[in-house]
């Protein structure tokens, strides 16, 4: 199925989409560059510099390690995710490229919580209890990241669009809208029925003739 083109509302300059994925990734480098200059410069101040005035507080520069990895890490996952959703808008609408931006985000989030978990521990016991970190990051995200996905799927084949009449699941109505996680469809008693996207990706759509 061919996908419809941006409506004028949604169109954006090619110019500008190249711009801010261009700014996404500077963005990207310089989080990086200066994760790498901060914590290099903390490392100095805790272990070579404090030490000669008497300070001694080497014990705890591993809490501020986790901290900045934490907060640049997050700085850095934003910042491929909006690279990834300007990428997408150069061919799709905002809703298909947000859905895109959210998916990398929640992988990004986990992988790096994982990662610094793992990081952590060190050794061994690090990468298993990454692996642990994952894998429990992943059963507790799998229904929404699953729903994300469909969504994605859903946005970007487009069985259906906005406005269109439809049974979906069970619900017969309008298709009201179309997110990342959800199916909006009013039905002709005023009720707006949400319906998760994964419960319609692999079931029957049908599509109502328009009165």
């Amino acid at each position: 199925m061919s996908i419809n083109p941006l409506s004028q509302k949604e169109q954006v300059d090619k110019a500008e989409i190249a711009g801010n994925a261009a700014k996404a990734m500077v963005k990207v480098v310089v989080y990086i560059v200066l994760y790498v200059a901060v914590a290099a410069v903390i490392q100095w101040l805790f272990i070579s510099f404090m030490p000669q005035f008497g300070i001694n507080i080497v014990d705890y520069i591993g809490y501020i390690q986790v901290l900045l990895a934490v907060a640049f890490g997050y700085l850095i996952v934003s910042g491929i995710a909006s690279f990834f959703y300007w990428s997408m808008r150069a061919k799709y609408e905002h809703a298909t490229a947000a859905a895109v931006r959210n998916v990398v985000k929640i992988i990004g989030i986990g992988a790096l919580i994982a990662a610094i978990a793992g990081g952590v521990a060190g050794g061994a016991a690090g990468v298993a209890l990454g692996g642990f970190i994952g894998i429990v990051i992943g059963f507790a995200s799998q229904q929404v990241l699953g729903q994300a996905v469909a969504g994605l799927f859903l946005l970007i084949s487009r069985p259906y669009k906005i406005g269109d009449p439809v049974v979906l699941a069970g619900e017969d109505g309008v298709v009201d809208d179309v997110s990342t996680l959800f199916t909006v469809v009013a039905k002709n008693d005023g009720t707006r029925v949400l319906i998760p996207n994964n419960s319609i990706v692999g079931s029957k759509i049908y599509l109502k003739p328009k009165s």
